[in-house]
C-alpha cells in the first residue's frame, strides 16, 4: 500500500481488523508524546510526529491466538511460547496488509545491547491512552517512607488482565499535527485504591490481587491462570501434559532446553 494513500485512520482499521479477531487491541500515539516523557536516553529514534501504535493482549487472546498457534506450530527451541505467538501474530498482519511499509517493530521482551528494554511498555501504553500507569509519584503522602514501589498499568474494563506485547512505528506515516493526545482514564481516582493497587502489585503480585482493582469485564481463563502460575522453566513440561507440545523423546534434542525468564506482562 502506497504511504500518500495511508494515514492513521487506516492504519489503526487494518491493524485491528488483523489483530482484534485474534484477542488483541491497539491503539495510536506519537512518537513524540513518548519521547517528550523519557531522557533522551530512552528516546525512540524516529521523528516526533511519526505515527506509533501500542499492541495490547486481552484475555481471550490465549484460547483465540496461543491454543490454536501452538497446535498449528508448537514451539521452536528456546524461545518463550507466548512471545513466538505475539510475533507470529503480528508479523503476519504486517505482510499481510502493509507489504512495503517501513515499520519498526519492538515486542515487549526484546532488549537492547545496553540491556534495556526496546521500549517502555507502561508508558507507551498510557500516552497512547489505552491504560492509566499509576506509579508511587501518583500517591500523596506515600506510606513507604524511601521504599522503591513499581508502578503498574490498569486497563478501564480489563483491570489488569492485560498485557503490553508490542510498539510499532510506522517511519513513514506522519500524524496530524492537531492531533489531541488522549488522556487514559484514572479507574483508580483515590489515594487508598492507589495505595492498595501498588502494594498489591508489589508485595502480593503472586495471588493478582492487583488485576482486580477495578471491575473487570473479561479475566484470564482458569487455563490460562495454570499456566502463567507455573514458572517459566516448566511451563513447557505443562504444554505437553496438555497434549501442544510433543513429548521430550519425540522432540529435537535442542528443545528440551526451557526458557527460564518470566514473560514480564503476562
Amino acid at each position: 500500500m502506497a504511504t500518500s494513500t495511508i494515514d492513521e485512520k487506516t492504519v489503526k482499521d487494518l491493524l485491528a481488523d488483523g489483530l482484534s479477531k485474534l484477542g488483541f487491541e491497539v491503539y495510536t500515539l506519537k512518537v513524540g508524546w513518548y519521547n517528550s516523557v523519557l531522557p533522551p536516553k530512552l528516546h525512540l529514534p524516529h521523528p516526533d510526529d511519526c505515527l506509533a501504535v501500542v499492541v495490547l493482549s486481552t484475555p481471550s487472546m490465549f484460547e483465540k491466538a496461543f491454543l490454536p498457534f501452538l497446535e498449528e506450530r508448537g514451539s521452536q527451541g528456546l524461545s518463550d511460547p507466548i512471545d513466538l505467538c505475539v510475533k507470529h501474530c503480528v508479523t503476519s498482519v504486517l505482510s499481510q496488509k502493509f507489504a512495503g511499509q517501513k515499520v519498526d517493530v519492538r515486542y515487549d521482551y526484546e532488549l537492547l545491547p545496553s540491556r534495556k528494554p526496546k521500549f517502555l511498555a507502561q508508558t507507551a501504553a498510557h500516552m497512547s491512552g489505552a491504560a492509566f500507569y499509576y506509579q508511587q509519584s501518583d500517591v500523596s503522602d506515600q506510606p513507604w517512607a524511601s521504599k522503591k514501589m513499581f508502578g503498574v498499568c490498569v486497563h478501564p474494563r480489563l483491570g489488569g488482565w492485560f498485557a503490553i506485547r508490542a510498539l510499532l512505528v510506522f517511519q513513514d506515516i506522519k500524524m496530524n499535527p492537531e492531533e489531541l493526545q488522549p488522556e487514559p482514564r484514572d479507574c483508580v481516582p483515590s489515594r487508598e485504591a492507589r495505595i492498595r493497587l501498588l502494594e498489591d502489585f508489589n508485595f502480593r503480585w503472586q495471588d493478582w490481587s492487583y488485576r482486580n482493582i477495578v471491575t473487570p469485564t473479561e479475566t484470564y481463563s482458569q487455563k490460562q491462570q495454570d499456566y502463567f502460575a507455573t514458572p517459566p522453566a516448566q511451563r513447557h513440561a505443562l504444554l505437553r501434559s496438555w497434549g501442544l507440545l510433543p513429548e521430550l523423546g519425540d522432540a529435537p534434542s535442542h528443545n528440551s532446553s526451557e526458557q527460564a525468564q518470566a514473560n514480564g506482562h503476562g
